[in-house]
């Protein structure tokens, strides 16, 4: 089993290289002088620094002919140390205003005039910390690079699918603690806990579940578990989304409390089937909107939809809190292709049923990373 310890470098530090490297030839290709990655995905990503304070400043500056800086709290030094491939570093502490820092650190690292590309996009820049930024390096030109380094995680390398592929199997642990657990009497609560204790004792991280609804709710998507409890014929609608050194996998299965319908059963069958003949269209270079029109024109054929408009696949990859999904959305009118490592959840939803995996795509077509059982669970 793979150590799941936090404490080391996720990657080995030729990996890390790697990534910096393709960064830094985009940056002279471009002309710029260095990249101020603010995303925590993407720090971690560049230089292996994670903590699970990242929510606290942080920030790396990836020179273009140089190793990358970290910008961080110090009462992060014991991770910095820990996980970050690169020595460099600037800190600050709490009681001082960690802009001083930050702006020190470019400066001293870049000199008092450049040209910066920077990740206006990252939730953790804000307007005034921004605007903190242009005051304190007047000489300094930023423009948006958002998209630098969140376009490379598309392509996962094999040990980044192998984390995946991890995370899809401990899905699979917690799925079936729901299934156990989402019997009539039991509470939306109840059926939480058993996933959340599954995910944890396999060994993935996040383990809240991701949707989990009942009743009613059941029948719309982002229902979160409240106090219901579960009687005869109740639709549970559940979703589990662990992760592995933060890499995510993820799965949806309809579960019906004590009892179920034919009707009921017919319905998934119809689903699964319908996703099968949008899976069959999933390869390299294929359009997106190629198996998402199958999967769309397959629901409003069931005539139970007048018209589908949630979107049938999303990338999947590293997802720190808030983070949740890729750039990359299969919908009417998206214009990308699949290339093999993209790693996707695709998923339909209809009536409340739900039926989803987390697929990467090959060199030949695709891999499912969640191998659970495809069918209506009625417990």
């Amino acid at each position: 089993m793979t150590d799941l310890s936090q404490m080391t470098p996720w990657f080995s530090r030729d990996e890390y290289i790697g990534r910096v490297q393709k960064v830094q030839a985009t940056l002279r290709e471009r002309g710029y002088d260095a990249l101020i990655a603010y995303l925590p995905e993407s720090v971690t990503y560049l230089t292996g620094f994670f903590t699970r304070g990242y929510t606290s400043f942080q920030f790396a500056i990836i020179p273009v002919d140089a190793e990358p800086i970290v910008v961080c709290r110090d009462v992060e030094k014991y991770y910095l140390d820990s996980t970050c491939v690169y020595s460099d570093h600037y800190l600050w502490s709490d009681g001082r205003n960690p802009m001083d820092t930050g702006v020190r650190a470019i400066r001293d690292t870049l000199g008092a005039s450049s040209s910066c590309v920077i990740e206006l996009e990252a939730w953790p820049l804000t307007a005034s910390r921004f605007a903190a930024l242009e005051q304190g390096l007047p000489g300094t030109s930023f423009v948006d690079g958002s998209a630098i380094v969140s376009d490379m995680c598309l392509i996962k390398s094999p040990a980044e699918i192998a984390y995946q592929r991890q995370a899809g199997i401990i899905a699979e642990t917690a799925m079936n603690a729901a299934i156990e657990t989402a019997v009539a009497g039991a509470s939306e609560r109840d059926v939480a806990a058993a996933i959340c204790s599954a995910i944890i004792l396999a060994g993935g991280e996040r383990p809240g579940p991701g949707v989990l609804s009942s009743g009613d709710r059941a029948l719309y998507l982002h229902g979160a578990y409240t106090d219901r409890v579960l009687a005869p014929y109740d639709l549970v609608q559940v979703e589990v989304t662990p992760s592995v050194r933060y890499y995510n996998a993820r799965f949806m299965r309809p579960i019906k409390a004590s009892q179920a319908t034919q009707e009921d059963h017919d319905l998934v069958s119809q689903l699964i089937a319908i996703q099968d003949r949008a899976l069959n269209e999933v390869g390299p270079d294929v359009p997106a909107d190629l198996p998402d029109s199958v999967y769309r024109e397959g629901i409003v054929n069931t005539g139970l939809v007048e018209r589908y408009t949630n979107k049938t696949f999303y990338g999947l990859g590293c997802h720190m809190d808030p983070n949740d999904g890729e750039c990359l959305e299969a919908a009417p009118g998206c214009t990308w292709r699949f290339k093999a490592g993209m790693t996707f959840h695709t998923y339909l939803l209809v009536c409340g049923f739900g039926i989803s995996e987390t697929i990467t795509i090959t060199d030949s077509g695709y891999e499912r990373l969640t191998q659970f059982p495809r069918q209506l669970f009625v417990t």
